[in-house]
């Protein structure tokens, strides 16, 4: 049941800058990191693990799809149910017990 959400070229805005963290010469001197914002909803999505620019705007892009599908995923009321008698029966059973083992444990007068 998954849906794909189309995402237009002119709904989105993609920022590449430089990434921070570890990494070394490299990561430091390229702008590989990538922000993608989504303009009508205002989400953003960024990726910034890989050195790769390219790679990154991949992730990002999966990143946003994901946090729009799940935006447009309708979740179904809980129908509420009742406790069976047996389970409810067996539940105060216990706390019985319990209450007669810390009864048991108290000190007498």
């Amino acid at each position: 049941m998954t849906t794909m959400v189309e995402i237009r070229e002119e709904d989105i805005r993609i920022e590449y800058y430089r990434a921070s963290g570890p990494g070394g010469q490299h990561r430091n001197t390229t702008d590989s990191a990538v922000r993608i914002r989504h303009l009508p909803t205002g989400i953003v999505a960024q990726a910034s693990e890989s050195r790769s620019q390219s790679r990154n705007r991949e992730r990002a892009m999966e990143r946003l799809t994901a946090a729009l599908e799940k935006r447009e995923r309708v979740v179904k009321k809980r129908i509420a149910t009742r406790v069976p008698r047996g389970a409810r029966e067996k539940r105060l059973g216990d706390k019985k017990i319990v209450s007669l083992r810390k009864r048991e444990r108290s000190t007498l007068d």
